[in-house]
């Protein structure tokens, strides 16, 4: 049924995924998720990221274009991957962007990254680097359909997480010493699933908002990472990190609320 180079270990971070991302949302909308948790959720991931390398979901994204191109036929794990993508951006349309925040190996690695105190870089022009995003989700495909060339596999993040000591891995760790400094440069102008999934979570039912309770101090603005913390900002960059209520003096003036109907 499943191949004989099927392994299960494989499918767990699938399962982890979808299962957890319900879970943050449940404790998220009942006020019970904490800082606490957040940082329990990003060394689990990081270590099943090392454990089985998934749930890579960008690595399995573009291993469906390179089976398309190549006329194979799509195994178990890729399929599963595929459906995993679908019910995450359904996830992330109905709770925010879960997934990315803390429960995908790549991206908690960067979030770890962010935490050395050291002098930040806030960029800005967000439509810049969605703009970037998208250029180059469309050379990803471009490039496995026309040449057979895979261009994540450049960025290194497999070797990495296999500790495979080569020019690939390299890259990716180079790409971890900017993410010191600069929020998630690979989430958020490289990953491919990243501009699936903010298109997904712009018109996300429960996200953080302001409440009547909102001073207006600009604290939450200021700590945003990715400058998405203004009053009619879209919180399609918003990967939950919790920053902004963690900065607001005031209670209750931020909230993970249902979208005013």
């Amino acid at each position: 049924m499943f191949g004989a180079n099927f392994n299960p270990l494989l499918l767990i971070g699938i399962v982890y995924a979808i299962s957890l991302t319900i879970i943050s949302a449940i404790l998220w909308i009942t006020g019970r998720f904490s800082m606490r948790i957040r940082y329990s959720l990003l060394l689990i991931t990081i270590l099943l990221g090392f454990a089985t390398f998934s749930p890579m979901i960008p690595h399995q994204f573009q291993g469906l274009f390179e089976h398309l191109a190549e006329g194979k036929r799509i195994g178990t794990i890729l399929f599963s991957g595929i459906v995993g993508l679908g019910i995450l951006s359904i996830l992330s349309l109905l709770f925010g962007r879960q997934f990315c925040g803390y429960l995908c190996p790549i991206g908690a690695v960067q979030e770890v990254s962010y935490m050395i105190r050291t002098k930040k870089a806030v960029i800005s022009r967000k439509g810049l680097l969605s703009g970037i995003r998208v250029a180059f989700l469309i050379a990803m495909i471009a490039a496995a359909f026309l040449a057979g060339i895979e261009l994540l596999d450049y960025f290194g993040f497999s070797d990495f997480f296999r500790l495979s000591p080569t020019v690939g891995s390299l890259v990716f760790l180079l790409i971890l010493l900017l993410s010191i400094g600069i929020y998630r440069p690979f989430c958020r102008s490289i990953c491919p699933v990243g501009a699936i999934f903010q298109v997904a979570a712009t018109p996300a039912i429960y996200t953080i908002r302001r409440t009547d309770a909102c001073i207006r101090c600009g604290k939450c603005e200021r700590a945003c990472p990715t400058d998405v913390a203004k009053e009619g900002d879209r919180k399609d960059e918003c990967y939950l990190c919790r920053r902004c209520i963690d900065v607001c003096p005031q209670e209750g003036a931020l909230g993970y609320q249902r979208k005013k109907r």
